[in-house]
Parts: C-alpha cells; structure tokens; sequence
C-alpha cells in the first residue's frame, strides 16, 4: 500500500502569509506613531539661539526631527541657515549635507 500524498496542494492554504505579515508590520509600525510635541515661542527661540550659537564657533549640535509620526536625530555642523526656505543645512559628513525644514525641528542640543 503507497501512501497517498497531496503534492503541492498541502501548501496553498499558506500562500496568504506573507501578505499577513505585511500587514502586521504596517499595523505594529501604526501602533508606535507619537503625535507632534507642541512647542512654545520660548522654546523655538532657544532652538534659534542654540544654532546661531553652534554655527558662530562651528561646533556640532544634535538635532531631534518629528516627521510623519517618528522622530529622528541628526548629528553635524551647520551649515547654512536659508530664511527663505525655511531650512536648515547640516554637514552630516565632510561634503554631504542634510537639509531640515525648521517646522519639523522638535530639539537641538549643542555638542561640545
């Protein structure tokens, strides 16, 4: 007597996962959203100050971004602050630059 097997078919049921998977990941990645701090006059000041200050005597600062929910830190010198844009150049790297809208700024800390 053989044993009488399905083949392929006993794996159709599992074709499903990894669209489930997928979904799980957006669902836990949804989950760790954080909505944007509110920041005062005072504070964008200080943040105005901080910069000023790091890129007079060319120091490095730390800066803490919000976008779309998470928050992220940038690390270098400034660069060029642009009025006109309303963004902020920070050296990450000799030769490459990061560009940072000052509405997503949420922190700036100097590095000395």
């Amino acid at each position: 007597m053989t044993i009488r097997d399905r083949g392929l078919i006993k794996w159709n049921a599992a074709s499903f996962m990894p669209q489930v998977f997928e979904q799980q990941r957006a669902m836990f990645k949804d989950q760790e959203r954080q909505p944007r701090p509110l920041l005062s006059e005072f504070d964008t000041e200080e943040f105005d100050q901080r910069i000023c200050y790091a890129k007079e005597y060319n120091l490095a600062i730390k800066v803490t971004t919000w976008e779309d929910g998470f928050t992220s830190d940038i690390t270098g010198r400034v660069h060029y602050v642009d009025p006109i844009t309303h963004q902020l150049r920070i050296e990450v790297k000799p030769g490459e630059f990061e560009r940072i809208a000052f509405d997503d700024v949420i922190g700036v800390v100097v590095k000395e």
